[in-house]
């Protein structure tokens, strides 16, 4: 049988359900939960980090509403292990039982009613790692975000899917170096895009529109830590302005300054989970980000954390008996 999260990963154990939630909103995604007037129902959570995925494991014990405006940059996949969950968003709602799979959208409204004896196993995932996996595809990128179709789906479906999460888990109770977890994390991304339904078209662009986008690309990643111009793009491009910027809409469905804006963010993360980053403040002057406050911010958005928390979570991981 797949484990996914051994009690080695256990944080609360038949606990008060405010402190769950508590740690929840911390870790997981920000969240409001109503519990029944009476009674104290005990609940428990196990978790663990993995590169940029939170795993999540989470039982309260008694009938819970669990409420969220949106979750905004991330995307909740929720596998129902015990019990059942009713999800009330957008007017819609639909009954998830043991075994089935709800994944929610980053601007999708939560509202979602826990049996006694239901327990969850949740996984979350930054946005920029399900667009990264559809860039690597050469796929085209929807302009609004890659949004998952709200449906029913069962674990027997997911060809070997519950295998890789419970994987995962032991890799991430074993302390897996950062080049494994990166590795994994992508193959989670792209069994998604793969396996579930979404907006994303999965075609490739034309032949030449393609290349032209290649070459700009390319060109972008080696030049990361300098101040790259518009004009210079259209020269790699050899387009004008305006197919410069229908080039991009195109391909990533970004402007070419918020291209390489997310790329520099991503080279940023990348270069703080390694153990040779020395600071926060030298890696993102290193690419530009003069200004740390709106560096921080705009970091925060994109990965779910502040820059300072990545650093001192790889520092904590290479530290003798970390």
């Amino acid at each position: 049988m797949t484990v996914l999260l051994s009690e080695r990963s256990r944080i609360f154990d038949r606990a008060d359900a405010h402190a769950v939630s508590d740690y929840v909103n911390q870790h997981v995604g920000s969240h409001c939960i109503r519990l029944p007037p009476k009674g104290r129902p005990q609940a428990s959570i196990s978790h663990r980090t993995f590169s940029s995925l939170d795993l999540c494991r989470i039982s309260y014990g008694a009938p819970v509403r669990v409420t969220s405006t949106a979750l905004e940059t991330i995307y909740h996949l929720q596998i129902l292990l015990n019990g059942h969950c009713r999800s009330a968003a957008r007017g819609q709602e639909q009954i998830f039982r043991a075994g089935e799979i709800l994944l929610i959208n980053p601007d999708d409204p939560v509202d979602l009613t826990y049996s006694a004896d239901c327990e969850k196993f949740i996984v979350k995932l930054p946005v920029r790692l399900l667009e990264n996996a559809c860039l690597e595809q050469h796929w085209t990128l929807p302009q609004q975000g890659i949004r998952f179709v709200t449906e029913r789906h069962e674990l027997k479906e997911m060809s070997g899917f519950v295998q890789l999460l419970g994987l995962i888990c032991h890799e991430a109770e074993n302390a897996a170096q950062g080049e494994v977890q990166c590795l994994y994390e992508r193959i989670v991304a792209n069994k998604l895009l793969a396996l579930l339904a979404s907006n994303v078209l999965r075609v490739a662009p034309q032949a030449e529109e393609g290349k032209g986008f290649e070459r700009v690309r390319q060109f972008i990643e080696e030049h990361l830590t300098e101040d790259i111009s518009v004009e210079q793009l259209m020269a790699v491009a050899r387009v004008s302005e305006r197919s410069l910027y229908t080039l991009f809409e195109r391909q990533v469905g970004v402007s070419p300054r918020d291209y390489m804006r997310q790329r520099k963010l991503e080279r940023v993360h990348a270069q703080l989970n390694t153990a040779t980053a020395r600071s926060v403040t030298e890696v993102a002057l290193d690419h530009g980000f003069l200004h740390l406050g709106r560096f921080s911010e705009a970091y925060r958005k994109r990965f779910g954390e502040l820059p300072s928390q990545t650093w001192r979570r790889q520092r904590q991981h290479v530290a003798p008996g970390g």
